[in-house]
């Protein structure tokens, strides 16, 4: 049996680091220009992307041709750009016109501490990003150019964190517009939210969004030898608390190995088709023993994006977040507002699905069990049990407002959960910020859906770039959140976004 990783790593990546200034200072202040901006490159060596730094810019053409050559370059995710010295802004018009990659402007110098005794006009000559960066700043503004802005000193902490925020981004970003997704039959049937326009979502995000149906994933699993069922099993028994009825021997053992043989299938059909996400539903399983739960899981945890009931929006963002947390603890997944806790001053939610919960989101070890799932006549399928760890996690969803996708997200602190033995899903209980009220009267003023992702990786800054590179709508509800404020902010991007869209 071979099995062929899905890229989620962040080491094929990287970022340019360009510099700015012009050929009025001379050959000598060039080359210290030069020396001193690869200084502040490599500042940036431990980020997980790798910053490569390239020559110093002085002249329209050579911006010009290299936004073009970063735009050519599927493994270049974005441009880091700082002014050194002072750059004229017009020798940028037509490289920033050009660039089609995500911008990140630095702010910063060469030097934290001015020498004050020993400055003279040789050093103001070659240390002035003071004002180089504002006249950066003003062409990028006139043009209407997306970017973020980071200020201070690369050997700053928080400075490096929020550039790594944007690398992490601008990988998101890459991901979206490399994924194909694959949906095994429609969606629930009269659901509104799973809805939308997946011409748009190509446009917007570059995800091609497409359907298969259900009955050609059967033909997968059917092909799938039973010698390669025996090997992923054994690493079910290596890996999970295997209840003793889906033990060799156990009574319900052939539905595990019913589960690994859907496992394997669906790998195979998504290795062989390039795809990065899919969707499945309940109401179509054509010739499929069970309901796809424990393969879902474990792709998840893999990197794949996933959405149940043919929700492709959150399959999206499930693989986007996978991508955007790559090499950091926690994990993706998508989940579902269930049920509340509404005990006054300590109200908490239960989030959940049928089966499809990602086991990245615990550190514990995952218990595998088989139960009978009342919905889609087929035989009792299994899957992994499990509470996601305590700790702090962001909630996110994807809604087709007609006009636009509307990205709704939610910081949540995850919680110690109560015993829930009669509930064999993997879950986890959160309490929303800023207070349980509040959240849930924006999230429905905001009109998000009821499936989102939930990543205990990345935290909300690296969804807040996301969207800025994406040029995507996104309100937040966290602990600034008040409900007076969100439906100001919901009438202001009504209008903003339906202006910014034009005739």
């Amino acid at each position: 049996m071979t099995r062929t990783a899905l890229p989620t790593s962040l080491d094929t990546y990287e970022v340019w680091f360009v510099t700015g200034s012009q050929s009025l200072y001379g050959e000598e202040t060039l080359r210290q220009v030069a020396e001193q901006a690869q200084g502040v490159a490599s500042g940036l060596s431990e980020l997980p992307v790798r910053v490569v730094f390239k020559p110093v810019l002085i002249e329209a053409d050579g911006i010009r041709r290299l936004a073009l050559d970063a735009n050519s370059r599927d493994d270049v995710i974005g441009v880091i750009a700082w002014m050194h010295t002072f750059s004229p802004a017009k020798m940028w018009i037509g490289g920033l016109d050009a660039l089609r990659k995500p911008l990140l402007h630095l702010h910063t110098q060469a030097n934290v501490e001015l020498p004050w005794a020993d400055i003279d006009f040789d050093f103001m000559n070659l240390n002035q990003a003071a004002h180089g960066d504002r006249e950066f700043g003003y062409i990028q503004t006139r043009l209407g150019v997306a970017r973020k802005t980071v200020v201070g000193h690369v050997s700053n902490p928080v400075v490096r964190q929020q550039i790594e925020d944007w690398q992490r981004a601008a990988a998101g970003w890459a991901a979206a517009r490399s994924l194909k997704l694959a949906r095994f039959g429609d969606n629930m049937r009269y659901v509104a939210v799973t809805e939308g326009d997946k011409t748009e979502a190509e446009l917007r995000f570059g995800v091609q969004v497409n359907t298969w149906g259900v009955n050609e994933l059967a033909e997968a699993v059917d092909a799938v030898a039973s010698a390669d069922v025996d090997v992923l099993v054994d690493e079910y028994l290596e890996q999970y608390d295997v209840v003793p009825e889906l033990l060799p021997g156990g009574d319900r053992h052939e539905s595990l190995r019913d589960g690994a043989a859907i496992e394997l299938g669906l790998r195979s059909f998504l290795e062989e088709g390039g795809f990065g996400a899919f969707t499945t539903s309940f109401e179509d399983l054509g010739a499929l023993k069970q309901l796809p739960g424990l393969g879902v899981q474990r792709l998840m945890a893999e990197g794949y994006g996933f959405g149940a009931e043919g929700d492709w929006k959150t399959a999206i963002l499930v693989r986007v977040a996978n991508v955007m947390g790559a090499g950091l603890p926690g994990g993706a997944s998508l989940m579902e507002d269930y049920t509340y806790d509404l005990v006054a001053g300590d109200e908490k939610i239960l989030g959940a699905h049928m089966l499809e919960v990602s086991p990245s989101l615990t550190s514990a070890k995952p218990r595998l069990e088989i139960h009978p799932l009342g919905i889609g006549g087929k035989d009792d399928p299994v899957r992994l049990v499990f509470t996601a760890d305590p700790g702090p996690a962001v909630v996110v969803a994807m809604s087709d407002m007609r006009d636009r996708f509307r990205l709704v997200a939610n910081v949540v602190d995850n919680v110690e959960a109560p015993d829930l033995p009669n509930l064999p899903v993997g879950r986890a209980v959160w309490k929303p910020q800023p207070d349980f009220a509040t959240s849930a009267a924006c999230w429905l003023a905001a009109g998000a859906a009821h499936h989102t992702v939930m990543t205990t990786a990345v935290g909300i800054e690296v969804f807040r770039d996301f969207a800025e590179i994406a040029g995507t709508e996104l309100l937040v509800i966290d602990d600034d959140t008040t409900a007076r404020g969100f439906q100001r902010e919901l009438r202001w991007n009504q209008a903003y976004y339906r202006l910014a869209q034009g005739l």
